[in-house]
């Protein structure tokens, strides 16, 4: 394979990757524990939070607290596992670039 040719194909990889990376980010994941549900975008920005107002007494804070990062971290792990099933073979021996 000649060198341009390689050129050319390493660059059709850079525009699939960003294609990818572009669709990830603008993806909304869902992370819940059936009392608060966290969403958040594919660059792990939080867009919004609901808590169920009927499932909590004023005296669950440290419940609420505790079930917020539950749910955050769920959505993290849904970008995480999407990020990896598309970028992952991009990637591969190459960590930590998304």
């Amino acid at each position: 394979m000649n060198m341009q040719a390689m050129l050319k194909q390493a660059q059709a990889m850079q525009r699939d990757m960003m294609k990818a990376k572009e669709e990830i980010d603008k993806t909304s994941f869902v992370g819940e524990n059936g009392l608060v549900k966290v969403t958040m975008d594919g660059t792990k920005k939080i867009t919004s939070v609901e808590i169920d107002k009927e499932g909590f007494e004023v005296d669950d804070l440290e419940m609420l607290q505790d079930m917020f990062l539950v749910a955050t971290n769920d959505a993290m792990n849904e970008v995480d596992k999407l990020t990896e099933e598309k970028m992952g073979k991009y990637t591969k021996g190459m960590p930590g670039l998304f």
